[in-house]
């Protein structure tokens, strides 16, 4: 069944409007009067609804059942990457980690970051990412669309990560703890933070300065990850351990 986000303000009385980009889509799918659809208020609800009346600017449909997203995990899942090299690398990490259940992605900048956040082009940027975590969220089934954010510096990562519950730092080498183990052996949590290099790791210092500042420096086995798979291997095994994968 097609599912499409709207506001929540666009559902009321029973009804639910969609519009603009949409209501192009809905068009574009020769969906009918009749029809059903799923719609999701971004904030975990979904809405079964049948469509009543439908134009390329805007569909009108009646809302047949509420029920609360089924798919979103029961833990937040912040996953911070250094800022790779190459767009389809962003690109993939955002897609995945939207599928695989993170609450969000966030990039830095760190030593051994090889591209540079465009700050002229932020807006278009963030808003480009934001459109492809929306398109992952329809497609995997999730109750919300997962935010995408630039956190500027590493040292603003570190700060970000400390918020949460529990701060993850996947390391390739030197002294470290088994991902397994950390997860396993931890008391319930409610947020947590990935964190994972870019291309080359990270330098020895921002290890230490992560171990210092209260994260769990991490061990994913002895293979060595792309910087596009870490994340998506860490959250997984995330979403193992929490009960929400399988």
């Amino acid at each position: 069944m097609p599912r499409f986000f709207i506001a929540g303000t666009n559902i009321a009385g029973g009804m639910a409007i969609m519009k603009g980009r949409d209501a192009e889509h809905v068009h574009v799918l020769r969906l009918r009067p009749g029809d059903d659809v799923i719609l999701c208020d971004t904030e975990g609800s979904d809405y079964k609804c049948r469509i009543v009346r439908s134009s390329k600017d805007e569909v009108e449909a009646e809302v047949l059942e509420v029920t609360p997203c089924i798919s979103e995990p029961n833990v937040k899942v912040s996953v911070m990457c250094g800022l790779p090299k190459g767009s389809d690398k962003t690109d993939y990490i955002i897609q995945k980690s939207v599928e695989a259940g993170a609450n969000e992605i966030c990039f830095f900048s760190c030593d051994r970051c090889v591209a540079k956040f465009d700050e002229d082009g932020r807006s278009k940027k963030l808003e480009r990412w934001i459109r492809i975590s929306e398109e992952a969220a329809k497609q995997s089934g999730r109750g919300i669309i997962p935010d995408v954010k630039w956190l500027g510096n590493y040292a603003d990562c570190l700060n970000y990560a400390h918020q949460k519950d529990i701060s993850l730092f996947m390391y390739e080498t030197g002294e470290r703890e088994s991902l397994n183990t950390v997860l396993n052996g931890s008391a319930e949590f409610k947020t947590a933070a990935v964190i994972t290099g870019p291309e080359g790791g990270f330098a020895q210092y921002e290890a230490d300065l992560a171990r210092i500042t209260g994260c769990r420096i991490c061990s994913m086995g002895e293979r060595i990850l792309r910087c596009e798979t870490a994340p998506i291997v860490a959250l997984s095994a995330i979403m193992y351990a929490t009960g929400n994968l399988g």
